[in-house]
């Protein structure tokens, strides 16, 4: 099974390069079916440029790089190559320059000359810390350079993650309207996991971005950071012209401001191979060898697994965020983006909110509030008359007609509970729906319909215990039953006797 670095080379040497896959195939070693299956991996094709007038000299540092990689690679295929860069000679001119150069082992070259759409650099640039309310955060900027016209693109961000530096290279391609068949970079771990030499072991998110730009991720080597010295130039000249004396207000505003800076200055400057032309006329005569954009351009997220405690809260980078108080105690995933935070259900979105830079901040949706409020509120309506209300449910009915004229609603359920341990929940029952439907909801009415019913029933008036000694009794509930329960017991029981032999 191939790895994903390999992979991503397949997908740049056939939709870039637009090699065979009987070259690549035998370029890496492998069959050819492994190459059609990592071809058919969703993705875009490169699309064929028209050729650009060249002569051979200039390709000269792209022609041994691409030897000293692939030695055995044939001058065909290398013409092709050349000639989707805007090389115009003949094949035989160039089976000449090969034939002279081909080594069997060549020194690692630094390209110096750079083509149209070849390269970009990238890199970090620290810009101290800044006060966002209570927090303080240090101001980082993300730079790109374009090798070949030292057109750049700039953003500054609160942190230097991962998933900040895949949403740099995502929003520098866009701004570039294409992207570059390689990216130097320094050995940061967001690019390199592991290195020995010459050998990397590359982020696997990072690959992945290469995978989409068909893009080659090219890590300088150790303490050599002059071979992205146009990436430190410009991170030099933004300093100096841009950032010298300004002061920071939000992030959008200083982002905004970089950019207007990048059109109106940085671009309109001259161009350092030819003076007499601008970064800006360089820029668009690069712009048409890039590579194109894929139809569905990635936003790299921050995704963390979260989980609220007892409130329906969730934290995140010093910040509290509300969530739906359904979901309070369950485990749920957050997406952050720089300006966004969502927060996931497995797949179902549950709460979006603005991202807080800030410290100790709580973000609060108001409907969240407001539906714990009113969950609440239900919780106390239904328990405000336990244990009366479950013996007896009439209960309710009948302290919602006498609420209007009752002094005190706490004095009616002392007496309506007296009278439940005096009488049985069937008479009391029996007596509040009476007095509901006569529409007499008073506690003298209950008394009086409860006491009839008693007399019509023949029953012995309730015996009255005093529990003035034993207060701690009166306190006790026991749960009461209807008492056919029992007749039916002792009828049970008289059957029982007179089916028994004598």
């Amino acid at each position: 099974m191939l790895d994903a670095e390999t992979s991503a080379e397949i997908r740049r040497l056939y939709y870039a390069e637009h090699w065979k896959v009987g070259t690549i195939a035998t370029a890496k070693g492998v069959h050819p079916d492994t190459v059609r299956r990592a071809l058919s991996e969703p993705g875009l094709r490169g699309d064929k440029r028209a050729a650009r007038a060249k002569i051979t000299d200039p390709y000269l540092p792209l022609i041994r790089e691409t030897l000293e990689r692939y030695p055995r690679l044939r001058a065909t295929r290398l013409y092709q190559m050349l000639c989707e860069r805007g090389y115009r000679g003949s094949a035989v001119q160039l089976r000449r320059v090969v034939r002279a150069i081909r080594p069997n082992h060549v020194e690692a070259f630094t390209v110096l000359t750079a083509l149209p759409g070849e390269s970009a650099q990238a890199d970090w640039a620290d810009f101290g810390p800044v006060k966002i309310g209570r927090a303080e955060r240090r101001l980082s900027c993300f730079v790109m350079t374009l090798s070949y016209s030292r057109a750049l693109y700039a953003e500054f961000f609160l942190d230097q993650t991962l998933e900040s530096f895949l949403r740099g290279h995502v929003r520098a391609f866009a701004f570039f309207g294409g992207a570059t068949r390689r990216v130097l970079t320094d050995n940061l771990r967001s690019v390199v996991l592991e290195r020995r030499g010459d050998q990397f072991r590359f982020h696997p998110r990072y690959i992945e971005l290469a995978g989409q730009y068909l893009f080659q991720p090219a890590p300088c080597r150790p303490a050599r950071g002059n071979e992205k010295g146009r990436v430190e130039r410009s991170i030099r000249y933004l300093r100096d012209s841009f950032f010298a004396g300004r002061t920071f207000s939000t992030l959008a505003a200083i982002n905004a401001e970089v950019l207007r800076w990048i059109e109106q200055v940085a671009h309109r400057r001259p161009w350092i191979d030819d003076t007499s032309r601008t970064v800006e006329d360089a820029f668009g005569e690069e712009q048409a060898r890039l590579l194109s954009l894929p139809r569905h351009p990635p936003m790299p997220l921050h995704r963390i697994e979260v989980q609220s405690g007892k409130t329906h809260y969730v934290r995140f980078d010093r910040n509290d965020y509300s969530i739906p108080h359904t979901h309070v105690q369950r485990p749920l995933t957050l997406l952050a983006g720089d300006t966004e935070i969502r927060i996931l259900d497995a797949a179902n979105e549950i709460a979006r909110h603005e991202r807080s830079w800030d410290r100790g901040r709580r973000i609060t949706v108001p409907a969240h509030v407001n539906a714990l409020l009113a969950s609440k509120k239900k919780a106390l309506e239904s328990t405000a008359c336990s244990p009366l209300e479950i013996a007896v449910p009439a209960v309710r009915a009948f302290l919602d007609a006498a609420f209007p004229s009752v002094r005190s609603s706490a004095t009616l359920l002392g007496h309506l509970s007296r009278l439940l341990s005096l009488y049985g929940s069937e008479l009391l029952a029996t007596a509040l729906r009476e007095a509901t439907a006569r529409n007499t909801p008073t506690l003298a009415s209950v008394e009086f319909l409860i006491e009839r019913a008693r007399r019509d029933q023949h029953r012995n008036p309730p015996i009255q215990i005093d529990l003035s000694a034993r207060p701690e009794l009166a306190a006790l509930h026991v749960q009461p039953h209807p008492l056919e329960a029992y007749d039916r017991l002792t009828r049970d029981e008289n059957q029982l006797d007179e089916g028994d032999p004598q």
